[in-house]
C-alpha cells in the first residue's frame, strides 16, 4: 500500500490546486487525503477535481480536530506511514521522501525550518521570540532540544498514527502539544532540516492578539500537563 499525505484545509481553494499539482509532479506514488475543515469557499470542489480523496467536515473543528480525523482515516484504511502537509504551499512536496526515510529510525519525523545551517524562512521577530520561549519550555520539560516545535511538516509511522488517532490535541498550535504528547508516550522523535516557503495565498489563521493568546494558552497547557522526564531512550 502507498503512503498517505494528510492535508488539513480551511478556505484554501486559492492555494490547494498548486499544492496538489506539485504532489502529482514530485510524489505521484502517494495517496492524498484532504480534510476540508468546514470551509466556506470552493476547497472541496477543487480537491475533488484534482482526483484526491476528500473528507468534508460539517463545521470548522480547527487544525487539531481535522488532523485527528486524518489520522483515524489512515488507521482505519491500513496505512503504515503518513505525512502531514500544509495546504497553503509553504511545504515542498519534494522533501516528503526525506521525512518518510527518517521513519526508519523514528516514530515521528519533524521537518525543521531551523535545524540546518541556512534557511530562507523568516517568521518575524515577535514570532521568533515566542518560538524560542516554546523551545526553552520544551527543553525544560523534556530534557531535549527541539529546533522547531511548531512545524506542521511531519511524518508518522503506524504506532504514531494509532496514538494520534485517539490522543491528538484539538486546540490551535496543537503541533507543540503533540510533540510533548509523543515524548511522554515514549515515541522516538527525530528532526531533519527542511526549508519553508512563504504562504502562497489566502491569510494565516491567527494574527497579533489572537496569536499571543494561543502562545500563552499552549505554554500554560504544557506546564499544567508536565510529567516527570523520561529517560533519554527515545532521544535521537
Amino acid at each position: 500500500m502507498a503512503d498517505l499525505v494528510i492535508i488539513s484545509a480551511f478556505n484554501e481553494a486559492e492555494t490547494l490546486p498548486a499544492v496538489l499539482g506539485a504532489l502529482t509532479d514530485t510524489a505521484a506514488d502517494l495517496d492524498v487525503l484532504v480534510i476540508d475543515d468546514g470551509s466556506t469557499d470552493e476547497t472541496t470542489r477543487v480537491a475533488r477535481e484534482a482526483g484526491v480523496t476528500v473528507l468534508e467536515l460539517p463545521y470548522n473543528l480547527g487544525i487539531g480536530g481535522a488532523l485527528r480525523t486524518g489520522f483515524r482515516y489512515a488507521v482505519e484504511h491500513g496505512y503504515e506511514r503518513a505525512v502531514q502537509l500544509d495546504a497553503d504551499g509553504q511545504h515542498d512536496p519534494a522533501l516528503i521522501a526525506s521525512l518518510l526515510a527518517g521513519l526508519d529510525e523514528a516514530d515521528l519525523v519533524i521537518g525543521s525550518r531551523f535545524a540546518g545551517e541556512a534557511t530562507s524562512y523568516d517568521p518575524g521577530r515577535t514570532r521568533r521570540r515566542a518560538m524560542r520561549i516554546l523551545q526553552m519550555t520544551l527543553r525544560m520539560l523534556s530534557g531535549r532540544q527541539f529546533t522547531d516545535t511548531s512545524s506542521g511538516f511531519r511524518a508518522f509511522n503506524r504506532p504514531m498514527l494509532e496514538y494520534f488517532a485517539v490522543n491528538y490535541p484539538a486546540e490551535y498550535m496543537e503541533s507543540v502539544e503533540a510533540l510533548m504528547a509523543a515524548h511522554y508516550g515514549g515515541f522516538t522523535i527525530r528532526e531533519i532540516p527542511t526549508d519553508m516557503a512563504e504562504r502562497q495565498g489566502g491569510e494565516a489563521s491567527n494574527r497579533s492578539i489572537k496569536l499571543a493568546y494561543h502562545y500563552i494558552r499552549v505554554l500554560a497547557t504544557l506546564l499544567v500537563n508536565a510529567r516527570p522526564t523520561r529517560s533519554e531512550a527515545n532521544a535521537t
